[in-house]
């Protein structure tokens, strides 16, 4: 399988978190990894570039005929074609692709959430998900590792969430669960007018503390004959939480505070993680 030029491009364009944890692995998990990712990448895509929440169900709805099409050989989209070739060789399950657009697809017609009940199934389908593919990739051997990826998932959307606080306001969308806000006192009005004080801080140190409990059991839930085939997986816990130490270091203060890790910065902790721990697979 080789990467057609409509996924080399999305790849190259993305330079994300993602894209550094990958680049150690073997070159055919490699180029599967970001087929998946394109997959997921223009899934998210036809939401956010859709004119209209009607264009945007139409084209998730042409999405899906493209998915079923890749289980029966018969994909015609350059990103399915290339997903096609990964399920010659590695049989991920297809409902890991359909919660994925199930998940995405709740962005047009949810943009609050009441509890955390609530928020966690969202993330689970547009994040946790997104690691159960990847792991059918890596290869393991105990069942425990899909709990693994469960738990690291939610986790690293918990961290994008307070990162992206502002700018998904912005877009009209709040993924704080509303009754964290109203229990610290933290109004939607506030929000409007960026405002960082004591019931904001408080409330994204709570916010901080369940993410950071999500690592802690995503760490506990790898079973030790897995560690290996996982370390990508890890050195993308270690960038996301690095990200969540950056948001803590500014209080809490993503409004004025650039929350990003810098290239350079990514691909160290990468290396340092493979060569110190990957290495040892």
């Amino acid at each position: 399988m080789n990467l057609n030029k409509h996924i080399a491009k999305i790849v190259k364009g993305a330079r994300t978190n993602f894209y550094y944890a990958f680049l150690f692995l073997p070159r055919k998990k490699r180029e599967a990894i970001f087929s998946a990712y394109a997959f997921s990448r223009h899934t998210d895509d036809i939401v956010d570039h859709a004119v209209s929440q009607e264009e945007a169900r139409c084209r998730l709805e042409r999405w899906r005929e493209q998915l079923h099409a890749c289980y029966t050989g018969n994909a015609t989209h350059p990103i399915a074609q290339n997903l096609q070739a990964v399920l010659r060789e590695f049989p991920i399950p297809k409902a890991h692709f359909l919660a994925l657009i199930e998940g995405v697809e709740m962005d047009l017609t949810k943009n609050r959430y009441a509890t955390f009940d609530e928020l966690r199934a969202y993330c689970y389908r547009v994040a946790s998900v997104v690691g159960l593919i990847c792991i059918e990739i890596f290869g393991y051997t105990n069942p425990q590792t899909r709990e693994y990826a469960t738990a690291l998932g939610l986790a690293l959307q918990l961290t994008n969430i307070m990162r992206d606080v502002h700018t998904d306001w912005q877009q009209n969308r709040i993924y704080l669960p509303q009754e964290d806000m109203a229990r610290f006192g933290y109004t939607e009005q506030a929000l409007a007018r960026a405002e960082h004080n004591a019931s904001f801080v408080e409330l994204m140190r709570f916010q901080s503390q369940r993410a950071w409990a999500y690592y802690q059991t995503a760490d506990k839930r790898l079973p030790p004959e897995d560690r290996a085939s996982m370390f990508s997986a890890q050195i993308m816990g270690k960038i996301y939480a690095q990200l969540l130490v950056k948001i803590q270091r500014a209080n809490y203060d993503i409004f004025h505070t650039p929350i990003r890790l810098n290239n350079a910065y990514k691909f160290g902790i990468a290396l340092r993680y493979w060569l110190g721990k990957g290495a040892q697979r």
